[in-house]
């Protein structure tokens, strides 16, 4: 490799660790505010990534919702048995098989993540000065590199 290519790489790495400092600091700064509806039931970073699942799937198995979400089975219990104390999901037995359980998101749990999202996108919106015109290759680039981390996610040897 030659000189100015490693310059080049080693500028593109500064460039790539800023951006993953932003997108933490962008997501702490959320977390950090609250909400202002009193109605919004917070959640962990954790909590969060189970119901954004859950309102992808009618319902699943804790087994695929550790899968899907990257958490270990004994903290996802945890986390289950919290969001399932705060009346955001319900467990039932799973009507393929009695011994099993499935997981769901009830129906105060999809409001409060569609009022959290109010939330969160007028906090954003207010924060860029309501300019959206590079919101969509923003969103672009942000779910590809998503994908990209979420398929290279190393296997769990977990329980």
């Amino acid at each position: 490799m030659t000189e100015p290519d490693r310059r080049r790489d080693s500028a593109d790495d500064l460039r790539w660790a800023e951006l993953a400092d932003l997108v933490l600091i962008i997501a702490r700064e959320i977390q950090f505010r609250g909400y202002a509806d009193e109605r919004a039931v917070p959640l962990s970073q954790s909590e969060g990534m189970v119901m954004r699942y859950l309102l992808g799937v009618p319902a699943a198995p804790p087994s695929r919702i550790a899968a899907a979400t990257g958490l270990q089975r004994t903290n996802l219990s945890a986390v289950l048995r919290t969001l399932e104390g705060k009346g955001l999901i319900e467990r039932q037995a799973d009507p393929d098989d009695g011994r099993g359980v499935t997981v769901r998101a009830t129906q105060h749990g999809k409001t409060n993540y569609a009022l959290v999202r109010h939330e969160w996108a007028t906090i954003l919106s207010a924060a860029a000065g309501g300019d959206s015109a590079d919101l969509d290759a923003a969103l672009g680039f942000l779910r590809a590199v998503e994908a990209a981390l979420v398929s290279a996610r190393p296997q769990s040897s977990g329980p």
